[in-house]
């Protein structure tokens, strides 16, 4: 029987990960049910695992495809484009809900906040410390990524490393000083709808820079192993719009709720 296709489109072959990806985001988000009714998160752990690994093993598959079976033609790559496009898309909605929430308590607050905001009772932070800070560093992640991006499209091997290399190293750093903020926190999520939309809003965008940086801690292993050409590198431009995404939600989360919320 003939390989040979006389068409660009990839039909991927029969693969369990999706089925499994299904299940496994299941169990952590009954393990999640669980932690909040039973305070026992074993199960939120263990769905957490076999998501992790159901990832790995899945993205290596498309790696393998588009690297080393070169299924990842124009037409995929495309596809491909428009998929990531629209992923953003749904992701500015995901974060619009969040500042809907936050400005709909605070440009009007409810008589039983005590018509203020913040609500009496709650020391907000001060947005020149910390948060400034994490301001700066996202800031030049974006200038390291954009560096790389452009070194990797001229071929230029050693500053794509290095601009990939400090861009997740200034991921995990924002990530450090955002935990140790929330350990030091003067107010929790319990704490009225400031306490609510702050935690909720800051912690998917902190989230999402985990997974950002993960997504480019793989792009830099993918590139060390010269998987990326200068023409075909999708998966760090994926990664990149990614960045940039977070990036810019920061911003927005810091001018709207550490800035002029508090």
């Amino acid at each position: 029987m003939s390989s040979h296709k006389n068409h660009p489109y990839h039909l991927v072959d029969a693969s369990p990960w999706p089925i499994l990806g299904a299940f496994s985001a299941m169990i952590t988000m009954i393990g999640i049910i669980k932690w909040f009714h039973f305070y026992n998160n074993s199960l939120f752990y263990l769905g957490t695992l076999i998501t992790i690994l159901i990832m790995i093993q899945w993205w290596r598959d498309i790696t393998r495809e588009g690297t080393f079976q070169g299924l990842h033609t124009y037409a995929v790559t495309m596809g491909l484009r428009w998929g990531m496009i629209l992923f953003i898309t749904s992701e500015v909605f995901f974060f619009i809900s969040f500042f809907w929430a936050f400005f709909h308590s605070s440009l009007t607050p409810a008589i039983e906040l005590g018509m203020l905001w913040p609500p009496k009772g709650i020391t907000p932070f001060n947005p020149i410390q910390i948060p400034l800070l994490n301001t700066l560093i996202l800031l030049t992640s974006g200038l390291t990524v954009t560096w790389a991006h452009h070194s990797l499209m001229e071929n230029d091997y050693n500053q794509t490393m290095q601009g990939l290399g400090l861009t997740v190293l200034l991921g995990v750093y924002f990530t450090l000083l955002q935990g140790y903020e929330y350990l030091e926190a003067p107010f929790t999520m319990a704490d009225s709808v400031y306490g609510s939309t702050f935690f909720i809003a800051t912690g998917f965008h902190g989230l999402h820079v985990i997974i950002g940086t993960t997504f480019l801690a793989v792009c830099l292993m993918r590139h060390f192993n010269n998987h990326f050409t200068c023409i075909h590198h999708f998966g760090f431009e994926a990664a990149a719009w990614y960045w940039h995404f977070v990036d810019v939600v920061w911003l927005f989360l810091y001018i709207s709720i550490y800035w002029w919320g508090s």
